[in-house]
């Protein structure tokens, strides 16, 4: 049985190493914060952190993280950089219906990870292949520069 690092806790899952992370969260653990959209890695909606870095958790087998640190939408509020941008989606109304959001907030809060002043490019480029169906795409921007400047 593969043991996997999820949200700060070593965690026996009882599954195939070749079962996508998403499926393993979802289906095994019981945590449904991150979310199925397409299933072929091009809508974003199942983004989780592996050491830090976005990924698709849909297609991604938990093979894939051995040894790695993965990070959901139940625990991207642990520290400051997520909390800020949870607080930020807040103050923008970013949520619409809200189902892509916790891909949206995982990836932005990966960019202020690395970069602490982001232009609009390096947010574009960032939130690339996370698909909004509301087109809440403005506020979104917005959020993650009101995060970056209360993280300044």
């Amino acid at each position: 049985m593969p043991t996997l690092h999820i949200n700060g806790k070593e965690t026996a899952v009882d599954a195939d190493e070749s079962t996508p992370i998403l499926w393993a969260l979802r289906d095994t653990l019981g945590m449904s914060g991150t979310k199925f959209g397409c299933g072929q890695a091009l809508c974003g909606a199942c983004t989780v952190l592996l050491d830090g870095v976005p990924v698709r958790s849909c297609t991604t087998p938990i093979s894939a993280a051995a040894g790695q640190k993965i990070t959901t939408i139940e625990a991207v509020g642990q520290d400051k950089v997520g909390r800020a941008v949870q607080a930020a989606w807040v103050k923008h109304d970013v949520a619409q219906c809200g189902y892509c959001q916790s891909g949206q907030i995982m990836s932005a809060t990966a960019l202020l990870k690395g970069t602490k002043k982001p232009s609009d490019a390096d947010i574009d480029a960032a939130m690339a292949g996370n698909v909004c169906r509301c087109g809440t795409y403005v506020r979104i921007r917005a959020a993650i520069h009101d995060a970056a400047k209360t993280l300044a």
